[in-house]
């Protein structure tokens, strides 16, 4: 005979249920989980029920991947020329057909007009090219340490055209030159709140933790940088870089420029968080213990918001892309042969050029898609940056 009460109960069905007492018991296993669980763990928790943002950082990762393995994604060499096809159309890659599963696109018939001299083209349903997916192309390596020539998708003939996304002026493939500017432009939004990010925590964390005048030196370089007007600022710099200099001493005169102006939000919010700090219990501990000042500020105040900094960062990307296509397309940032996002705008300058070839402007859809992802990532972060709320 059993002496203590069962944990399930039969109905007249012959079903169980689970009693109360142990649902209970599955709660409070649950909350103490919680209770023992790291901050990260937590911010975790709460951010993956965010869908929206669970999706927009699925986005951001597919955009870093093609950022950083761009030669797989493009078919063809981005710089790679071609007389005949200058602003040819895009092309529909078609899957399927009569005999089963068969990738490939049609193939071209261009025509001149007598009138205005122009060759135009039109998709010949009766040329077939056949496209496969992982197919040899082009060399390059991989990370810049592998030798690899497979590409993910791209015409089984490299003689003859594939164009997903069309051509530009020169007959220069526009998908594969976006797959490229994908990596230029990404990397600038990473180096740049990298380095603001550097000098917002340290700059801030000096002028909130000493406070005096310190803190008054430091606040009133941020209210003169501040008050600078964005714009003719961004194009006086821009355009004072030397012409001679090359794309690399280019690229990064950009990042150093896009971060020199973009650090004093961040070290707004760092000062008012330290000056909050620094007369809590827990820092008046750490000094008591003897510890010294830098690590005060930087291994105990400075996690105490590690939530709101990566929330602040994510958000602060999307704005440096946008700074440094603007200045690309105004022709004061990055140049040719360079590849950014910003540098196939330009070919979007000339209304006749857009009018004739609107897939063009299809760099600027990848401008929008990325902030777009980097702006809802950011608001999951920033909602999870309180897990107990």
């Amino acid at each position: 005979m059993d002496s203590g009460l069962p944990k399930k109960m039969a109905d007249a069905t012959g079903s169980e249920h689970v009693m109360p007492a142990q649902r209970l018991g599955v709660a409070d296993e649950k909350e103490s989980n919680v209770y023992v669980a790291s901050q990260w763990k937590l911010m975790w928790w709460r951010f993956r029920k965010h869908r929206l943002a669970m999706f927009a950082a699925f986005v951001t990762l597919m955009i870093y991947m093609v950022a950083v393995f761009a030669e797989f994604f493009a078919p063809i060499l981005p710089d790679r020329t071609s007389t005949q096809y200058t602003y040819a159309p895009p092309q529909t890659l078609i899957l399927f057909d009569e005999s089963g599963f068969n990738p490939h696109v049609f193939g071209y018939k261009s025509e001149v007009d007598p009138v205005a001299l122009r060759r135009t083209f039109i998709i010949d349903p009766e040329q077939k090219i056949p496209v496969g997916l992982f197919v040899h192309g082009y060399e390059y390596n991989v990370l810049g340490l592998f030798p690899s020539d497979i590409h993910l998708i791209g015409p089984k003939d490299p003689v003859q055209p594939m164009y997903l996304l069309g051509a530009d002026r020169l007959g220069r493939d526009v998908l594969s030159r976006m797959a490229h500017g994908t990596r230029i432009s990404m990397s600038i939004g990473v180096v740049g709140v990298t380095i603001s990010l550097v000098l917002g925590i340290i700059l801030g964390g000096i002028s909130g933790y000493y406070g005096g005048a310190v803190d008054n030196f430091i606040q009133r370089v941020i209210e003169f940088i501040r008050s600078l007007p964005t714009i003719p600022l961004w194009l006086g710099l821009g355009a004072a870089l030397p012409v001679t200099w090359g794309p690399l001493q280019v690229y990064f005169a950009i990042t150093i420029i896009l971060s020199f102006i973009g650090w004093t939000g961040l070290a707004r919010v760092v000062r008012g968080r330290f000056l909050t700090l620094r007369e809590e219990d827990f820092v008046m501990a750490a000094r008591l213990d003897g510890a010294s000042q830098r690590k005060i500020m930087f291994e105990h105040m400075l996690p105490a918001f590690y939530s709101h900094i990566i929330a602040s960062v994510t958000l602060s990307i999307p704005g440096t892309i946008l700074a440094e296509t603007a200045l690309s397309f105004l022709g004061l940032g990055l140049r040719p042969p360079v590849v950014s996002w910003g540098v196939l705008l330009q070919e979007a300058q000339n209304v006749r050029s857009v009018a004739t070839a609107p897939w063009l402007l299809v760099p600027a859809l990848g401008v929008v898609v990325t902030v777009l992802a980097l702006n809802f990532l950011g608001a999951g972060l920033r909602d999870a940056a309180d897990p107990y709320a």
